[in-house]
């Protein structure tokens, strides 16, 4: 396969999984209190939204360069 279709294939899933997830989540650890012998942390969940218009676009990239790896070059 031409690597142009490669890269479809890798937008085509990027963009279903960023339709699917709607944003990357991640754990953030902070120290509240660090004396001597005591230490406090706490743990927030944060989120990274991305909006559907960037997988729908992902997605839709991916599955023209599909196609226009797998098309022939007809000459003459």
């Amino acid at each position: 396969m031409k690597p142009i279709t490669w890269i479809g294939i890798a937008l085509i899933i990027l963009g279903a999984l960023a339709l699917g997830y709607q944003g990357i989540h991640y754990t953030r650890k902070e120290t509240l209190v660090d004396i001597g012998p005591i230490h406090a942390t706490t743990e927030t969940q944060d989120r990274i939204p991305l909006p559907p218009i960037v997988g729908g676009l992902a997605l839709a990239g991916g599955v023209a360069l599909v196609i226009a790896g797998t098309r022939k070059k007809g000459r003459g």
